[in-house]
């Protein structure tokens, strides 16, 4: 299928590893042009080293903190024109309202809460003075499975649920797709180390991770690609009429949903 996305521009947060990574990648494989930023100016450096040489495509680094103040201004500045926006940047610490102090709490929501809320003010505002666009934010299956082991970013991910569904409800007036995508547990470093953590505490041995991993549908995470490919789709003309949704990848887990 032709998504007819070469010659597109394309920013995406978080971009040095996992779903960023990917979707820098398969982006470019469609002919878009990128602009990354992420902290690690050295992965981003080695990430744009690779993709230059397999894809005729730009790709530009904006190596940075995105809760520093006037930092998303400054991003949004400096990557131009662009048609996609990717809000992909952040980790809200697992853990029950106890283990998350204040301070972790509002760190990890400075950054994937407000950083999402930022750029789409930022970003709607140069997409409608252009004609249109799309928004995509990666929330995470969180939003819909009230893990109280996971209370930071359940409450997050909801608030941004919320977030993307009223920003693009009535967003395709002015030409604009906003959508979410709930990833369940994927298979990246992050992932585990939540199995670890989780493993030592029920079971008091986090070497038992992989007894965790092995409940999860098809007995393992989903892969990379398989989230990458559907934010790739969305943000594509071939999902034109959808917006003010999210989609949820996860395997089912989330409406794995019993009476008793």
């Amino acid at each position: 299928m032709d998504l007819r996305m070469a010659g597109k521009t394309a920013l995406i947060t978080g971009a040095s590893q996992g779903i960023g990574e990917g979707l820098a990648r398969t982006l470019a494989e469609e002919g878009v042009n990128l602009h990354l930023t992420a902290r690690s100016a050295d992965r981003l450096e080695e990430l744009r080293r690779e993709i230059v040489s397999k894809n005729d495509v730009e790709v530009h680094l904006h190596p940075m903190d995105i809760t520093g103040k006037g930092s998303c201004e400054r991003l949004v500045e400096a990557a131009g024109d662009i048609d996609i926006l990717v809000n992909n940047a952040g980790v809200i610490p697992s853990g029950t309202m106890y283990d998350v102090d204040e301070d972790a709490w509002r760190a990890g929501w400075e950054l994937k809460v407000f950083g999402y809320i930022n750029l789409c003010r930022l970003v709607y505002a140069r997409l409608k003075a252009r004609g249109g666009g799309v928004i995509i934010n990666n929330i995470g299956n969180g939003g819909e499975v009230f893990d109280p082991r996971y209370i930071a970013g359940v409450t997050g991910n909801a608030s941004l649920m919320a977030f993307t569904k009223a920003l693009g409800g009535a967003s395709l007036d002015d030409n604009i797709r906003v959508v979410g995508v709930n990833p369940g547990p994927v298979d990246t470093g992050r992932i585990y180390n939540m199995l670890k953590k989780r493993a030592k505490s029920m079971y008091g041995d986090e070497s038992r991770y992989m007894e965790l991993a092995a409940t999860y549908p098809l007995g393992r995470p989903a892969h990379v690609e398989e989230v990458v490919d559907t934010i790739v789709f969305l943000a594509s003309d071939r999902s034109g009429y959808t917006t003010g949704t999210v989609v949820t990848v996860d395997g089912g887990i989330a409406s794995r949903r019993s009476i008793i």
